[in-house]
């Protein structure tokens, strides 16, 4: 018998993904193994969120990236992959940058009211 059907790797590969290939390796048609780095962040029900990072970033660049990341950042780590490779389709040229751009806008404009509320509230302290 061979090492590589050992019970406890059996019983590893048959944890991961449920038994079945993470959609990453589904998608690259290979054998999804027990240290794929890529399974835990990419569950083989939702093939269209590895679909889109592969398009955009490439198989090796998503998993370089994630093995780069502390693995309790790693979960984190995938979903800004995604999400960014999401924005890269919808907005080619710009991607997550007109979210971030309108939420700086807003930060400052919130800023902007809290400090005229503040001097208000001083100008009506001030009066009484």
């Amino acid at each position: 018998m061979s090492g590589s059907f050992s019970a406890s790797n059996i019983f590893l590969q048959s944890n991961i993904n449920g038994g079945r290939r993470c959609a990453a390796c589904k998608y690259l048609r290979r054998k999804c193994s027990q240290d794929c780095v890529l399974a835990p962040y990419f569950h083989h029900s939702q093939p269209e969120r590895y679909v889109c990072a592969h398009r955009i970033f490439g198989a090796i660049n998503v998993a370089r990236m994630l093995q780069h990341v502390p693995t309790h950042n790693r979960a984190q780590a995938a979903d800004a992959i995604t999400t960014e490779a999401y924005m890269r389709v919808e907005d080619p040229v710009y991607g997550c940058t007109t979210i971030i751009v309108r939420l700086q806008h807003e930060i400052h404009k919130a800023q902007n009211e809290l400090a005229m509320l503040k001097a208000h509230i001083t100008i009506h302290k001030a009066c009484q």
